[in-house]
């Protein structure tokens, strides 16, 4: 363990020194409170063996600032080695940050005896804070997986629950029309009856990535909504917009060129989308904007399929419908 010792008095320095030395620890010394907190920076000691009485800056003046580097996320033991006993000096020692007070001159079996519970104990701290990492690095990693989907690795319908919420509140804020695509694998049904559910899952898989290769902005989320429905959330978007990039999902399976022979649509894979736009408010929901999307999807897939059709929510009339021939 690497202990710093601090003292002005050259004398008292080499003899501390040399018992953590014998003890096999590594000695760096320091000659004031300056300079400890320069050798505390540069070394982060695991103990420091501390003078009171020192020039410039004393003991605690050095103990309280090295607390506040520390910040409260880690911590170094401190013993003072002092020559003042009092009562009000202990107080004063552990209130400036210190953890132990010992009066000089120090025996070096208590000294040794110290250094010794003072390792174990910061022994036993560094367990705690390496264990906790890995706990808090190991619950980030569950909470990532809790929100993706486990055949496509995108995100899963918890995810889009959050999101869209959180989506909505932001676009109400700015005032700004954001979109929402729903989508459904035409026949998919057929799909797996002529080709088996392995296939209709790999399938699945590489419409998620062609999704991920066309949707290019960051702030757009797709995610699995059930099944073979896809859900795609298209913050500060218009309808316009919505609908371009729609047709860009569906020309981007289309160019998978997926073999579909029970298709009565087309003898490859091909997607219906459902788009509806809103500028949120913070009276309504969400659930405006996804049965919007969804009626809309609903006329995608009876009107022939592999096609986009939209609206804007609060007037159903007002529907542009893209066919493949449009694109």
């Amino acid at each position: 363990m690497k202990i710093a010792i601090v003292d002005d008095t050259l004398a008292n320095l080499l003899l501390v020194r040399k018992h953590v030395e014998l003890l096999g620890h590594t000695a760096i010394t320091a000659r004031d409170g300056g300079e400890a907190l320069a050798v505390f920076e540069r070394e982060r000691p695991g103990l420091i063996l501390m003078d009171v009485v020192m020039p410039e800056m004393d003991g605690y003046e050095a103990a309280r600032r090295i607390r506040a580097l520390e910040g409260g996320a880690h911590w170094t033991p401190i013993i003072f080695l002092t020559g003042m006993g009092s009562e009000e000096d202990l107080k004063s020692g552990i209130e400036a940050g210190g953890d132990d007070y010992l009066i000089k001159p120090v025996s070096p079996v208590v000294l040794a005896a110290k250094i010794k519970a003072m390792q174990r104990l910061h022994d036993m701290r560094r367990t705690l804070v390496e264990t906790t990492q890995k706990l808090d690095t190991a619950n980030q990693e569950l909470q990532r997986l809790s929100a993706l989907d486990g055949l496509t690795g995108i995100a899963n319908r918890r995810a889009f629950d959050n999101t869209v919420q959180i989506e909505w509140r932001r676009n109400a804020r700015t005032a700004s029309a954001m979109s929402l695509a729903m989508i459904d694998v035409d026949s998919f049904k057929q799909y797996n009856d002529c080709y088996g559910h392995l296939a209709g899952d790999d399938c699945l898989r590489q419409i998620a990535t062609a999704f991920n290769r066309a949707l290019k902005r960051p702030g757009d989320l797709l995610a699995r909504y059930g099944g073979e429905e896809f859900v795609a959330i298209l913050p500060a978007t218009p309808l316009s917009g919505g609908i371009a990039i729609a047709q860009q999902l569906r020309q981007a399976v289309h160019e998978l060129a997926l073999p579909h022979k029970s298709s009565p649509t087309e003898p490859v894979v091909t997607i219906s989308i459902g788009v509806a736009s809103a500028v949120p408010d913070f009276v309504s929901t969400p659930a405006l904007l996804i049965a919007a999307a969804d009626e809309m999807l609903y006329r995608a897939k009876h009107a022939g399929r592999n096609q986009v059709q939209g609206t804007r929510c609060g007037n159903p009339s007002n529907v542009t419908a893209l066919p493949l021939e449009a694109a």
